[in-house]
């Protein structure tokens, strides 16, 4: 499976791609960050995080796109450009047909560090380790993207399961109504 791993944000927006299945080593394929100026108009900048999203789509050719769920924050100004740069991400691969999952930060750190309280520090230290990397990915919005990729590579088998379960359950039940 390949997946492209988003740590949406405006100014920075985190990319990466790693290519692996559950329980085997992961390798990285691409990590890097979508920059755009602080000081130009928002529909300019959210152009140029699609632009960049675009561009990691037609490069890199992921399977999925894994997309860090914005949760609340204090500084409602971040959270909203953080959920403006995540909705681009997400319109990007919904033209393609791609699908889309969001994993919460904590959901994040945890698959990657075993603790969903991890700092960034630990993030980066374990994705370096993961992917058998010389150094941590730089800024941290990079790493965080790799590490949203892990995530999902490792709970996507388990999330299918459920939701094929789900699924099933749900068929059985309408069939015993209609019978």
């Amino acid at each position: 499976m390949r997946v492209l791993g988003v740590d949406p944000g405006l100014t920075r927006c985190g990319v990466g791609v790693v290519e692996g299945v559950a329980g085997r080593p992961l390798t990285m394929i691409g990590v890097g960050v979508v920059r755009t100026p602080a000081d130009a108009e928002l529909g300019q900048r959210l152009v140029a995080v699609e632009q960049g999203i675009e561009q990691w789509l037609d490069e890199y050719r992921p399977e999925c796109l894994a997309v860090e769920r914005v949760f609340s924050q204090h500084n409602v100004r971040t959270v909203m450009g953080t959920a403006q740069a995540s909705a681009v991400a997400m319109l990007c691969a919904a033209r393609r047909g791609m699908p889309v999952a969001l994993h919460t930060p904590s959901e994040v750190k945890a698959a990657v560090t075993g603790s969903g309280r991890a700092d960034k520090a630990q993030v980066g230290a374990m994705v370096t380790r993961l992917l058998r990397l010389d150094a941590p990915p730089k800024p941290a919005d990079a790493a965080d993207a790799l590490a949203l990729a892990i995530c999902h590579i490792w709970r996507a088998p388990a999330q299918n399961r459920l939701q094929q379960a789900v699924a099933l359950h749900a068929a059985t039940a309408r069939k015993g109504r209609t019978a």
